[in-house]
């Protein structure tokens, strides 16, 4: 593997856990906005968090078989 290769492996994870945070972060605080509970509003949170992340993933490993 060569290291440009690498190094966008790492800027894609990077961006991939980037956008998931963002995005958990604004449906725990939507959600808690909304007027539910605390913890309702952290589970709402993970499942936007773990499904972002797993599109991302899923994305970036489609990009990456299809350059090779």
């Amino acid at each position: 593997m060569s290291p440009d290769r690498s190094m966008a492996i790492l800027v894609l994870l990077t961006v991939a856990l980037t956008l998931s945070l963002a995005a958990g972060i604004a449906a725990a605080a939507l959600t808690r906005w909304d007027g539910t509970t605390v913890p309702a509003a952290i589970t709402r949170g993970a499942i936007a968090f773990g499904s972002t992340l797993s599109l991302c993933i899923a994305g970036i490993a489609l990009l990456l078989t299809a350059r090779t």
